[in-house]
């Protein structure tokens, strides 16, 4: 019976998928919504000119209202006033919108507590560089004036356009195209709910769980068979609230190397859940998954920070850095600095520099060692590790062996903060779900360091260094280098 069934199966016409427009709306608006460049341009000019303008009123309006309290007289020469203060703050406001996701394509645009934190982000940062250019004030109204204002006017105009470019789209009947994953169950409930949606159409399924077929929908059996259409569809969606988070980092890799985007019902792998975007729906509220890379912008802001505080933190530690070299030079043979080769970033080993904190030729002993660990998983540890010197044990007890990787910092190797870069023995002992951590720089410090430390098992270690990854920003990383210092007095897990 089960050969008869899977030479049906065999038997079956290979799956086709109709082309990928699916729009049936009226052919006018939904051929011009087909040229995809032409509507991010235009979407782009007219979100950016939408708040150029909002800010400008806020400008004006916040001149306006004082100087008709303070001096009438003058109410004619607030506007050029107003077109005199927009470069500055235009300047800054659009890149900032821009680096928040303002203006991407519809369904992937942050809401309305975005753009508040950008503009509140626009003010302080106009401010302090009045301030650094020697500008006085008697009084600061016309920041948190234009700041009130502008809340007004750009919230008021966004609101707007996502109303009208919204009965655009529906009147061209546009509807992305969307594949669920997950268990059986789920599957039904999630195409249930967007039965009604105007903007998602359910068209296939991956089920990882018996399911009836459902009316309308492909099933496409596996992921393998799923990817090879993907120039079909526009997005996936995990319905699964237990889908096992190594398929998922698999399948969100998968879908990013093919530009297709990936979302995830509520509740659903809190692992990949810490910095996502939240995308009002008609019927369901989804969530976007980002891939765990630093890249424009983002990029940018974090090679600055590690360079700038890995120069003043050279400078400040560097009476500490030659003692430590003093001390381990007086009290055992070999060199002063120990030279780990470490893959870094996609895997690629670099000489990870550390303070020597074991006897000469300590690797040759970590064989007869194995037995020991105290650790699951890829990493060695030992409380008590014999290799270990006086001096070494000190410096290791109040982490200074790692001062070192400040120079690793400054030569593009590694970051102040990021997942820790482990030993090539440990690195060679990973799953492939586990090397999503290598994506990006290796840091001297991170959430392995302030939220438990070696306590942490392997695998929980790893879900710390996807947190960080999804939630980065700059104020992360500081925290995290402030946290790292009362971590450090308490010595958890410092072995």
């Amino acid at each position: 019976m089960a050969n008869g069934f899977l030479k049906e199966l065999q038997e079956v016409e290979p799956l086709t998928l109709p082309e990928r427009d699916v729009r049936a709306g009226k052919p006018l608006l939904s051929g011009l919504l087909r040229f995809d460049v032409g509507r991010a341009v235009v979407r782009i000019a007219t979100l950016a000119a939408l708040d150029l303008a909002g800010l400008l009123l806020a400008i004006y309006t916040a001149l306006i209202v004082k100087t008709a309290i303070q001096s009438p007289e003058a109410l004619d020469l607030m506007w050029d006033q107003a077109l005199d203060y927009l470069p500055l703050g235009g300047l800054v406001m659009l890149l900032l919108f821009g680096r928040s996701g303002l203006y991407r394509e519809r369904a992937q645009r942050p809401g309305l507590p975005r753009v508040i934190a950008s503009l509140f982000q626009t003010t302080l940062i106009v401010l302090l560089f009045a301030l650094l250019e020697g500008e006085e004030f008697q009084s600061y109204y016309i920041f948190y004036g234009s700041l009130f204002f502008a809340l007004i006017y750009v919230s008021a105009f966004r609101w707007g356009f996502e109303k009208v470019s919204g009965a655009i789209l529906r009147a061209a009947g546009y509807r992305r195209r969307a594949v669920l994953v997950g268990s059986g169950t789920n599957i039904q409930a999630v195409s249930h709910a967007l039965r009604d949606s105007r903007e998602i159409e359910p068209y296939g399924f991956v089920a990882r769980t018996p399911i009836a077929l459902l009316d309308g929908l492909r099933d496409f059996r596996s992921l393998e068979q799923l990817e090879r259409h993907f120039d079909a569809i526009d997005e996936v969606l995990i319905a699964d609230p237990d889908f096992p988070q190594e398929e998922a980092v698999e399948l969100v890799d998968r879908c990013h190397r093919d530009g297709v985007r990936v979302r995830v019902a509520p509740s659903t792998m809190e692992i990949l859940m810490d910095r996502v975007e939240y995308v009002p729906g008609q019927a369901l509220p989804l969530f976007e998954l980002k891939p765990p890379v630093f890249e424009g912008v983002d990029f940018a802001l974090k090679r600055t920070f590690d360079l700038v505080g890995a120069g003043l933190l050279v400078a400040v530690l560097s009476p500490v850095m030659i003692a430590a070299a003093l001390a381990i030079k007086l009290t055992s043979r070999g060199p002063v600095f120990y030279r780990s080769q470490r893959p870094g970033i996609g895997g690629k080993c670099f000489s990870c520099l550390k303070f020597r904190t074991m006897v000469a030729g300590a690797e040759q002993l970590q064989d007869r060692l194995e037995e020991h660990n105290e650790v699951g998983g890829a990493i060695f540890k030992m409380r008590s590790d014999p290799r270990v010197t006086a001096v070494g044990r000190f410096l290791r007890r109040w982490s200074l062996d790692e001062l070192p990787q400040l120079f690793n910092v400054l030569r593009n190797e590694m970051s102040l903060v990021g997942p820790r870069p482990l030993p090539q023995r440990d690195y060679d002992r990973l799953e492939d779900w586990h090397r999503k951590r290598y994506l990006v720089l290796p840091g001297m410090t991170g959430l392995w360091q302030v939220s438990g430390r070696s306590e942490l098992d392997f695998d929980e270690l790893v879900r710390l260094d996807f947190l960080y990854l999804e939630r980065w920003s700059v104020f992360l990383d500081l925290t995290i280098l402030l946290k790292t210092i009362p971590a450090v007095f308490r010595a958890r897990g410092a072995w």
